[in-house]
């Protein structure tokens, strides 16, 4: 079948990045779209977001009346907006510059409204079937021999500083000569934190694109599970020295709450950073990671760009406040875990 101009010369998101695009045989102008569809779909009106991120990292700028490939899925980002997938194939909305189309329900007061989008129509192969993230993910990985120390960062909150401590954590275990691989367990499709992690120095770098979900908010226990077990043993089979997980958002969102509190985690985590934006934060958050039993090293993140917040931590906490000069250090407290073997069913 004839592809469609306006899939030729269509901007690809971020989030189609492990599709091979050229499977796309045609497009389908009726059905329910379900997380993890690929949508051919027109810029209506330009709004938060002028720029869309490209499969390569690029943010290319967006026209009006141009057509893009973007992956239908749900958002939340207290910071940001809330969204989920649509009923249905009309007008709906840019919830993220990494290629999300959803229906907005809120938004932070800051933000503008959505950039507009109008959707042409599902993308299919040539038996018709719709394309979806999910037929792209990376396969079940083969049960690593040896386990390497895992540091997992998490936090209070969209931008608490998880990713810029994890990106610290990385630089300063590569300048002391240890091979580090590193994914982001979940979020909201977008490259930034995997670029920036790549750019501290570790590799091979992950995140849940690779594992079939465009983002993981709304999906199901087993499915942020999955997304684990997926990036966490494709990283283990390259033998790091030292692996360093991401998980997004903050210990209320209800993904990263299952997640943490899962045997799964537990079993190949052997310390967590915790970041924080003040000290009642950090207080709290090392609270709540003891009583789910899980080891934690140290506080670390947004309050320690303040020397006063930095300090009320210290006095208030009986672990580590990592400043970013410590990460690049490697404080001992990050490296105690011995090598070990695991399987993770």
């Amino acid at each position: 079948m004839t592809i469609s101009p306006d899939y030729a010369a269509a901007k690809s998101a971020y989030t189609t990045r492990h599709v091979r695009l050229e499977s796309i045989d045609q497009v389908i102008a009726a059905g329910r779209p379900v997380a993890g569809d690929l949508v051919l779909a027109r810029v209506a009106e330009i709004g938060q977001h002028p720029r869309l991120e490209l499969s390569d990292g690029r943010r290319a700028a967006l026209y009006e009346g141009e057509a893009i490939i973007v992956a239908y899925g749900n958002r939340y980002a207290p910071d940001q907006f809330e969204a989920v997938v649509p009923d249905d194939l009309g007008p709906c909305d840019l919830v993220a510059a990494g290629g999300i189309a959803g229906r907005k329900l809120s938004h932070h007061a800051a933000m503008l409204e959505p950039t507009r989008l109008e959707p042409i129509g599902l993308l299919g192969d040539t038996t018709g079937r719709r394309i979806n993230l999910r037929d792209w993910r990376l396969p079940d990985p083969a049960v690593a021999d040896v386990a390497p120390p895992t540091i997992a960062v998490v936090g209070t909150s969209m931008n608490a500083g998880k990713t810029t401590t994890a990106a610290a954590i990385i630089r300063g275990l590569t300048r002391a000569g240890h091979r580090v691989a590193a994914a982001k367990v979940t979020g909201t499709g977008a490259g930034g934190d995997l670029w920036l992690m790549t750019d501290a120095g570790a590799s091979p770098v992950l995140d849940f694109t690779a594992a079939g979900f465009a983002s993981t908010y709304l999906c199901t226990p087993d499915d942020v599970l999955t997304s684990l077990r997926i990036l966490w043993g494709h990283l283990a089979t390259t033998r790091p020295d030292v692996i360093v997980l991401e998980i997004a958002d903050g210990l209320y969102q209800r993904e990263t709450a299952a997640l943490l509190a899962s045997t799964e985690l537990a079993t190949v985590v052997d310390t967590i950073v915790f970041a924080a934006g003040d000290a009642m934060g950090a207080t709290s958050g090392v609270a709540a990671l003891r009583e789910l039993g899980l080891p934690v090293a140290g506080v670390s993140g947004l309050l320690t760009a303040s020397p006063l917040a930095t300090s009320e931590a210290r006095d208030a906490l009986d672990v580590p406040v990592f400043t970013l000069e410590d990460l690049f250090e490697v404080p001992p407290a990050l490296m105690t875990a011995p090598t070990r073997t695991v399987t993770v069913a």
